[in-house]
């Protein structure tokens, strides 16, 4: 290949590998297996109480209910706090947000909590005040203390 060729060509080269965007964050599946393990979950934990450092169903705190809820749906492992949960994947923005995201607040100067998204502007936790419930992002106490999405490669 001769010189005049070659230069323009390795320049068009070395600039469509400068343009190139970093590839999308994977799709969260949403398949009816899924729905069906979360809506069985749900219904076996719902009204269970709170209790901070609890992991049973006669108390079980936030991030406990994650452990069992990744691992029940998922078949994954998440570390037993709050904090190190929420250092776990990746962070979404919240219009990327889908069912399976790990929704995280920050409830005091030095407290926070967790949830699973499950669509529609809600998320299922344990409740310090209700136990496992849904509760709706848009809840202005939950809308005030809302901190990140984070997805857990599945």
């Amino acid at each position: 290949m001769n010189k005049v060729l070659t230069i323009p060509l390795m320049s068009l080269l070395l600039l469509a590998g400068c343009a190139s965007s970093p590839p999308p964050a994977p799709p969260l599946p949403s398949t009816p297996v899924e729905k069906t393990e979360f809506q069985h979950l749900y219904q076996s934990w719902s009204g269970v109480p709170y209790q901070f450092g609890g992991s049973t169903k006669r108390g079980i705190d936030c991030s406990a209910f994650m452990q069992v809820t990744m691992s029940t749906i998922y078949q994954l492992h998440l570390p037993r706090t709050t904090e190190l949960q929420s250092q776990q994947g990746y962070f979404i923005p919240e219009d990327e947000a889908a069912f399976g995201d790990l929704v995280f607040f920050k409830t005091g100067w030095n407290q926070r909590h967790v949830g699973m998204y499950i669509g529609n502007n809600q998320f299922m936790h344990a409740s310090t005040s209700k136990g496992v419930i849904i509760s709706r992002l848009d809840n202005p106490y939950w809308a005030s203390k809302f901190w990140q999405f984070r997805r857990i490669p599945k």
